[in-house]
């Protein structure tokens, strides 16, 4: 049903199965890893008004899992890419894997998957940063305002660039006049 892949390491498609609606994946030597991709595998969607929460686990310095929620994925969302190096040193956060005996190794961290309500997902809320494709990070509402700076819509761009063929296609050499 998923799928977990970390630049420059095979593709994981065998996750364990911990629970009836809650898988996880081995990310051995996860000291060296930067983002990982989580996805489904397009065999078998989920249940309709389902989705899945991903978490992120490392052991803390005691040997003790640390959870934080990811972000998610759904029918609708297949796939997602999270950055995890940063977040190996922060507390967890509520997850649904507390009371699982999990097999944990030492350098080890895991991915989990929980099979959650579309509307539980909703209100959750990933740890700062996790979540690396984001279209608002590439939006004008983001940048601040530089009274030195003068900004051009792209669409006024879009249609001199359109007038400019034009009138090429009319007179290749109207530019030199």
């Amino acid at each position: 049903m998923f799928g977990c892949l970390v630049a420059g390491r095979l593709v994981q498609t065998a996750a364990q199965q911990v629970a009836e609606d809650k898988f996880v994946f081995d990310l051995p030597d996860y000291e060296n890893i930067n983002h990982v991709v989580v996805f489904m595998l397009g065999t078998i969607p989920f249940p309709e008004g389902m989705g899945g929460s991903v978490y992120f686990s490392y052991p803390d310095s005691s040997g003790m899992p640390v959870w934080q929620l990811l972000g998610f994925v759904t029918n609708g969302k297949p796939s997602a890419i999270f950055k995890i190096s940063g977040l190996k040193s922060g507390e967890g956060s509520q997850h649904p894997f507390g009371a699982m005996n999990i097999v944990r190794t030492p350098s080890v961290a895991q991915i989990g998957i929980s099979v959650e309500l579309l509307d539980s997902l909703a209100q959750q809320t990933p740890v700062g940063n996790a979540a690396v494709s984001s279209v608002d990070s590439f939006t004008q509402a983001q940048m601040t305002p530089n009274p030195s700076e003068m900004f051009i819509p792209a669409n006024v761009v879009l249609k001199w660039y359109e007038n400019f063929q034009r009138r090429l296609a009319q007179n290749p050499l109207f530019w030199k006049t």
